[in-house]
């Protein structure tokens, strides 16, 4: 089994890894994990490696860097073959407010980390899927984008596109029998959503939400929401007309505007 997961130093990529590792311990099983926080690459790597008998190799990087991902993705495609599941996990949120002129970068690192990363980490590999003749590419979206959430312009519209962006994908690659998975996460207990304030329906912890993950990508799932009861969530907000939506956002608690140093 090959893997190539990105935002794996901690958070969903990270819980994502171990799964992996606990699933296929001591089975030629391959991960290759991105992020840009080496010593906490690092960790994982020595972790996994020493707790499953598998092997890692890592590549510390940012996916808004395209040269610096087709880099990473060739060498790992040297050395072991095309992999059999690519899953971009990297994302980043972080409350917004249009009105501050302060807060257009963050606009645009988190559309470009959370849509153009998708795109540069899937490009990569499609060519060599399409000659083996079978893969599967996975992206991390969420609930969030379903319908857009006051105080979270950037990122309700950065997961919106990513939800768009895969389904289009899915489409592109059926004919290459390249299977295209979008995982809708709700709230999932990480560093992301630590700085939250306000309380979070169906709160899952990372580790639980990764056999969740996992069981969705092994069945090829098209589109999955996780956990379910923000199935049914999702599917009512869909629905709701744009002046009762209006009328219940009016109340909603804003994410916290924070300047992080991924900007």
């Amino acid at each position: 089994m090959k893997i190539f997961i990105t935002g794996a130093s901690s958070g969903i990529g990270a819980a994502i890894a171990t799964e992996y590792a606990k699933r296929y311990a001591n089975n030629n099983t391959i991960i290759g994990l991105v992020s840009r926080r080496s010593e906490h690459l690092q960790n994982l790597k020595s972790t996994l490696e020493n707790s499953y008998q598998i092997q890692c190799i890592s590549y510390p990087l940012d996916v808004r860097n395209k040269t610096a991902l087709a880099t990473a993705a060739e060498h790992f495609m040297q050395q072991y073959g095309a992999p059999d599941v690519v899953i971009a996990c990297a994302g980043v949120s972080r409350g917004t407010l249009t009105e501050h002129e302060e807060d257009i970068a963050a606009f645009q690192a988190v559309m470009d980390i959370n849509l153009m990363g998708l795109v540069h980490t899937f490009q990569p590999f499609i060519a060599a899927m399409r000659a083996i003749g079978h893969g599967q590419l996975v992206g991390i979206a969420s609930v969030a984008g379903i319908r857009g959430l006051p105080g979270a312009g950037a990122y309700s519209a950065s997961k919106a596109a990513a939800i768009s962006y895969l389904e289009s994908l899915r489409v592109e690659m059926a004919a290459s029998n390249i299977a295209v998975t979008t995982i809708a996460p709700g709230y999932i207990r990480t560093p992301m959503t630590d700085v939250n304030a306000y309380k979070m329906p169906f709160l899952m912890d990372a580790d639980v939400a990764a056999v969740k993950f996992v069981r969705a990508i092994e069945q090829k799932r098209r589109f999955v929401v996780i956990p379910w009861q923000m199935g049914w969530v999702a599917k009512f907000m869909r629905f709701i007309p744009p002046f009762l939506w209006d009328f219940a956002m009016k109340k909603a608690p804003y994410k916290p505007r924070l300047n992080w140093d991924w900007l």
